[in-house]
């Protein structure tokens, strides 16, 4: 059988869907309620420009965040702590276990540690900017 492959950016149409099907099919047939969803909250200002943004997915029994990132110019003032209180109450009561997600030693470990995310795995690097920080939040600890 030939196969071709090449780069698909754009997420032509059928991409997603296939993506979908396939991913929701591999599940049932193992006999693990999948329960996805991608979710991405924003933040505007009073001009209506997007000044902060936080994506991700649920599935499986997680919510994982997948970015957060807020204009240079509206840090420091809790916007990525309302993007991240934003997706825990929209899932803390849709029967997912616990809260996930990534980030590198440049971008914000010690804040997901304040907004109360356990340290699970730090993955090293020559570079400490670049070690990558393993964080999970139990939804439990979101109902307390």
């Amino acid at each position: 059988m030939e196969v071709m492959i090449k780069r698909a950016d754009d997420l032509t149409t059928g991409i997603d869907d296939f993506i979908n099907k396939e991913f929701s099919d591999y599940a049932r047939e193992n006999e693990v309620a999948l329960n996805y969803e991608d979710f991405t909250f924003a933040a505007w200002n009073e001009s209506n420009e997007i000044i902060g943004v936080i994506t991700g997915r649920a599935y499986y029994n997680e919510v994982h965040i997948g970015d957060l990132i807020i204009d240079k110019r509206y840090r420091k003032i809790g916007l990525g702590s309302k993007l991240v209180n934003a997706v825990e109450c929209e899932y803390s009561n849709k029967g997912y276990d616990k809260i996930t997600l990534t980030t590198f030693g440049f971008q914000a470990p010690e804040f997901y540690k304040k907004l109360g995310y356990e340290l699970e795995f730090i993955r090293k690097d020559p570079d400490p900017k670049l070690c990558k920080y393993f964080y999970s939040k139990p939804m439990d600890s979101l109902n307390q």
